[in-house]
């Protein structure tokens, strides 16, 4: 075992599992936990302090990174928490989860110029963790409470960000969703051994505590329509994110063994967490023992075929239609994918899938790279003749998200939606055709990241708390 491993067992963490060894049932947990004490403050002076700070321009968040570095590098790490939160809902979400080699630490200057990247995740994970286990975490503490009301429908990141913005300024903010448990993707999305479920958890109930009501189990347009929730609330938030899956119409979609990516990663984190989850415990949804075909090559792929390798897959395949330098996913972690053993069949595009019931194997075509398309990527184009199969037990379809249709699914035929599916709202003031009703996050932009969501949530809550203001001037005029 080497040094850097038993310093992860140390600190009771896991390394990820390589080819052949035995993987333990405790879920893992990758974050880079070595960047404690005088690691944290050797990374963090690391930081150049340079006049253009790329990092910060590339953070959707425009967190004021080379500041809290500098605050950290010097051990004011109370200020250096504060300064981090003060733009930021989530912290520790995002220093775990964010891509950090796309956004802050691909464009850090040090790592332009040769020298590695300062590791600003690690150092966001660390700082704001060390603020959590020394209690300087509180929660929002309103003192004087408006008459004002604003429901929130989807209690993913978006949602999130927005409700504590809100309550921040004195609004009642009730947060409706459909799941058993807050958080949306985060929770049942995102595998534990990148984001922990207790980190999540934790941040929900510091939003309760906060005065923030959370109804769950509840479903919009068949518990109340959305014309209910106006009636109810001064002003409505939907920031349901997107969960309808992308499909791939081939011969042979039909039979057992082919999933959803969603269905597949719910599965994992439902047992991760506790409870009952029958198609798991059957070993349908489970992929211990079988040969694992992923399809697609976004993050949620790769949280599939990392997710198959720890349940003990026999074999790990993720089939991507263009090659690897024009991934959409992290770069990271493809990297980490590809040393857990996971083998990647760049330029192949499935054809049919066959078996007799259940998936046995796919037909698959090569692909070769034409010209660019509308997009700039190069367009996939079938080498005729080029197919042949590829062995499987179990496919996972990771293609991504689309919206479903929220105006017949809220009861709300008059909600205008794009060409897309994504809710219609004006640029400036997020709000949609409805008066008073306001969308964000991926419901709006499409399926994106998780630190776009809580920048969109925190602008929804300034267009939200403006719109209430207005509102306040105009009825003290009438009366």
């Amino acid at each position: 075992m080497t040094d850097k491993m038993l310093k992860f067992v140390k600190i009771g963490q896991q390394t990820p599992p390589k080819r052949g060894t035995e993987v333990r049932k405790k879920d893992f947990n990758e974050i880079y936990d070595e960047f404690i004490g005088d690691k944290a403050k050797e990374q963090s002076s690391r930081c150049s302090q340079c006049g253009v700070p790329f990092c910060q321009v590339h953070c959707p968040l425009s967190n004021n990174i080379p500041d809290w570095l500098k605050l950290t590098a010097e051990g004011r790490l109370k200020e250096a928490y504060e300064l981090s939160q003060s733009t930021n809902n989530m912290p520790e979400v995002c220093g775990r989860i964010c891509p950090q080699d796309r956004l802050c630490e691909g464009n850090c200057v040090i790592e332009q110029s040769g020298h590695g990247t300062v590791t600003i995740g690690s150092m966001e994970k660390y700082i704001t963790d060390n603020a959590w286990e020394r209690g300087w975490v509180k929660p929002i503490d309103v003192i004087n409470e408006k008459d004002q009301s604003v429901g929130i429908i989807g209690a993913g990141p978006a949602g999130l960000a927005a409700a504590e913005q809100l309550r921040k300024n004195g609004y009642k903010i009730t947060v409706y969703d459909r799941y058993d448990r807050a958080g949306g993707l985060l929770i049942y999305g995102i595998p534990n051994f990148k984001l922990e479920k207790e980190v999540v958890e934790r941040r929900t109930r510091l939003l309760k505590d906060g005065g923030i009501e959370f109804v769950q189990n509840f479903e919009v347009g068949k518990d109340a329509t959305l014309d209910q929730l106006r009636k109810k609330h001064d002003a409505i938030l939907i920031a349901t994110g997107v969960y309808k899956a992308r499909e791939v119409e081939l011969p042979g979609n039909d039979l057992n063994n082919i999933f959803p990516a969603m269905d597949f990663l719910t599965a994992s984190n439902k047992k991760g967490l506790g409870d009952k989850v029958e198609m798991f415990d059957k070993g349908i949804l489970n992929a211990e023992g079988k040969d694992v075909v992923v399809i697609g090559g976004g993050d949620t792929a790769m949280d599939c075929v990392r997710t198959s390798i720890r349940q003990k897959a026999k074999s790990v395949k993720c089939l991507y239609r263009r090659d690897k330098e024009n991934m959409p996913g992290s770069a990271r972690e493809v990297a980490n994918a590809e040393e857990e053993g996971v083998k990647f069949v760049w330029l192949t595009s499935p054809k049919e899938f066959k078996g007799t019931n259940k998936v046995e194997r796919l037909i698959v075509d090569q692909i070769k790279l034409g010209e660019p398309d509308e997009s700039g990527r190069r367009r996939p184009e079938v080498q005729q003749g080029s197919d042949y199969e590829v062995k499987a037990d179990m496919v996972i379809k990771a293609l991504g998200f689309d919206p479903e249709d929220l105006p017949k699914l809220f009861d709300s035929k008059e909600l205008q939606i794009t060409k897309w599916g994504t809710i219609k709202t004006d640029f400036d003031t997020m709000e949609t055709n409805l008066k008073g009703v306001f969308a964000a996050g991926d419901i709006v932009r499409g399926a994106s990241l998780v630190v776009w969501a809580i920048k969109d949530g925190r602008d929804a809550a300034l267009a939200i708390k403006t719109h209430l203001e207005n509102n306040e001037i105009k009825t003290s005029k009438v009366a």
